[in-house]
């Protein structure tokens, strides 16, 4: 992780100022690759994650950097997600792979990493925006620090926007599984069929079996920020979180991280932490993420764009900094229907750069 961060900060702004379509150099850390079972439950879904990252189409090329001897496996990695590189072709070299231990250490791997992304670096520089269809889009919905405005302004609102990207052919992600408990027959009901009903269900009997393993519940998941904001139980705070889901038929429910190749709204299976969330769907091939908040969370996902979504007017007026539309206006008058137009236009703005 040091060693991939220190090849990221010798790329600033300065070093960039040939490379006008490259917006920055980035380091993808984990905290795991060593104390897991190699090819298990956890191995897998850091592949899926770094696979994710690494096919996403607002990263242009990327470099891969490991100690040596952890249980993660570059080679692994590569062969399992099918990775190929910017401008790779049969016969070409394989993918670049650093690791510290062949290398010499850190300062000779933070080197190497170094000259691999001068030479990516004009490659990734080539490629350049072109015009793309809305249905393109695959919207990320996350809620953090809701307050108890939350599910009836900003999450609302954020329901509506999902409705407009999948009638215009899109995908919204809806994920957050541990708040979804308690208002999951609200989604199953309008499940495309018995099996992908059945796959939340699955879902949401295997978080009450997780947390049951250390002695907790499912039941009293808000936040002592949740309840300073207002709200009272995971049942208040989960009818809130899946208004984000719009009205529109359940499509297909996906495991964290996993690709998604559904068009129309589906669920991910995640953690109710927000950068874990996030991750999970950006992973799946999100592209721009909704996240609205109460109590005012400042969270950003690179190499995706986060619109951040107020609940109430004194908040963003307080952090109009972090957020990028207030929601408290529905409270003060204006309707959700008018809010969630006015943030499908801003995901359509953003994704247009």
């Amino acid at each position: 992780a040091t060693v991939s961060k220190m090849v990221a900060r010798h790329f600033d702004a300065d070093r960039l100022v040939d490379y006008p379509n490259v917006d920055g150099v980035i380091a993808l850390t984990h905290t795991s690759g060593c104390g897991m079972r190699h090819q298990g439950r956890k191995h897998q879904m850091l592949n899926r994650v770094l696979g994710g990252f690494a096919r996403h189409p607002n990263v242009g090329a990327y470099l891969i950097i490991g100690l040596g001897c952890e249980q993660a496996t570059p080679g692994l990695l590569i062969g399992e997600q099918n990775l190929i590189q910017i401008g790779q072709q049969n016969g070409m070299p394989e993918l670049p792979v650093f690791t510290m231990q062949d290398l010499g250490g850190t300062r000779k791997t933070v080197a190497a990493g170094i000259d691999e992304v001068n030479k990516l670096l004009p490659l990734a520089n080539e490629v350049s925006r072109s015009p793309a269809p809305i249905s393109e889009i695959m919207l990320g919905t996350e809620c953090g620090g809701s307050d108890g405005n939350s599910g009836v302004t900003a999450n609302p609102a954020l329901g509506i926007t999902s409705d407009l990207v999948v009638a215009n052919g899109g995908t919204t992600i809806l994920a957050e599984t541990s708040e979804i408990y308690g208002a999951e027959h609200l989604l199953t009901n309008r499940a495309r069929s018995v099996e992908v009903a059945d796959k939340l269900i699955e879902l949401i009997e295997w978080w009450k079996w997780y947390v049951g393993i250390y002695g907790e519940e499912l039941d009293n998941n808000p936040s002592v920020g949740n309840k300073a904001g207002g709200l009272t139980t995971i049942a208040e705070k989960s009818l809130g979180a899946i208004a984000k889901a719009g009205s529109t038929r359940l499509e297909n429910v996906y495991d964290y991280a996993e690709p998604v190749d559904s068009k129309g709204l589906v669920i991910m299976d995640s953690p109710g932490f927000d950068p874990p969330s996030v991750t999970g769907m950006v992973a799946g091939g999100a592209n721009v993420v909704c996240f609205t908040t109460g109590r005012g969370s400042c969270f950003g996902c690179k190499p995706v764009p986060t619109i951040k979504i107020a609940s109430n007017s004194p908040m963003y007026h307080r952090m109009e900094e972090d957020m990028d539309i207030n929601a408290g206006t529905i409270l003060e008058g204006e309707s959700v229907e008018e809010v969630g137009q006015k943030i499908f236009r801003e995901v359509i703005d953003v994704a247009s750069g």
